[in-house]
């Protein structure tokens, strides 16, 4: 019985194997939108898929992030500026795809720029503090993806969300496991619906990865802000201690990073490129080892394992 269980198995591995090998063909003629294309795995995709021949459209928030990419890429690759929080930017981002596809419509669509701040404890934040993380990782996936949604029906193609594995377990708190849950519920939606299309969407959970998101400098300084910023009733309640130990916590955040991009950036070309996409990736072992797992347990544990690691509030009961 064993023995006919673990022959199914390795069947069943060698067949998914087997299809996932097999390549789009026509590449080269494909167009590829990218947002977030400054740095980390925006910059490195984009990169990667110039050398694949694809005609890579990068967006970038910034002319200097524009610059540095053109000088390391090819000819084909083209930058626009794009803010994704800007109605009229997209708009002007989504009117240049269009005359640079024509007819072809857009093959892909990665949705990759995101912030990570601000980020502490729910209670040392305001509203807007949730809504600067909200626009940009996820009412800026939105509305990047329904105005070129059109030109990706048009190509039967592939939209690529970038989410994370704070959008399975909620272990940080502020507005970024929100967005992130967001996009996790809008790419679900998205792909049962534009499958009657022949357009399949896929999510990117990575783990922890060396880029800005995760940068120990910019995090700290956002934490110190938000607690200087916070009332004095809630100072008291949680106390310097709390602050000093997530302080500490936070600057040896780049110890757990993986510093190869290219365990996510394989993940989306392999999203864009190959006959049978995944429904999700989830690169880095911390996802697969730790996070994914927990988001299968009961709560009640998940709780415990979660108030074990973090500090506790000094009028805690």
């Amino acid at each position: 019985m064993w023995l006919y269980l673990a022959v199914l198995v390795g069947l069943y591995y060698l067949l998914r194997w087997y299809r996932e090998r097999q390549v789009v063909s026509h590449l080269r003629d494909k167009y590829v939108f990218i947002t977030g294309c400054d740095s980390g795995f925006g910059n490195l995709l984009a990169r990667h898929l110039d050398l694949r021949g694809l005609r890579v459209l990068a967006a970038c928030l910034t002319e200097k992030g524009a610059e540095q990419l053109r000088v390391t890429a090819s000819d084909r690759l083209e930058t626009v500026i794009l803010d994704v929080t800007s109605t009229e930017s997209i708009a002007a981002a989504t009117q240049w795809v269009k005359e640079r596809t024509g007819d072809r419509g857009l093959w892909g669509l990665v949705n990759n720029a995101g912030i990570s701040v601000p980020t502490a404890p729910n209670e040392w934040l305001t509203k807007q503090d949730f809504v600067k993380i909200l626009n940009v990782n996820l009412l800026g996936v939105i509305e990047v993806t329904l105005s070129l949604l059109p030109l990706v029906r048009k190509a039967k193609g592939r939209v690529v969300n970038v989410s994370s594995v704070f959008g399975r377990v909620a272990l940080i708190s502020g507005g970024y496991c929100i967005s992130k849950y967001g996009v996790e519920a809008f790419s679900d939606s998205l792909r049962r619906e534009l499958s009657h299309f022949g357009v399949k969407v896929t999510i990117i959970e990575p783990g922890y990865f060396k880029t800005f998101v995760t940068s120990t400098p910019v995090l700290s300084r956002n934490f110190q802000e938000a607690w200087h910023k916070a009332n004095p009733e809630v100072k008291e309640a949680y106390g310097e201690r709390f602050l000093a130990y997530r302080l500490k916590t936070t600057r040896l955040l780049h110890k757990i990073c993986t510093q190869d991009l290219s365990l996510v950036t394989n993940c989306m070309e392999h999203a864009l490129t190959s006959c049978h996409p995944r429904t999700r990736y989830s690169p880095g072992w911390d996802a697969k080892l730790i996070y994914l797992p927990m988001s299968y347990m009961p709560t009640f544990l998940v709780d415990a394992v979660v108030n074990w690691s973090n500090p506790i509030p000094s009028k805690a009961m």
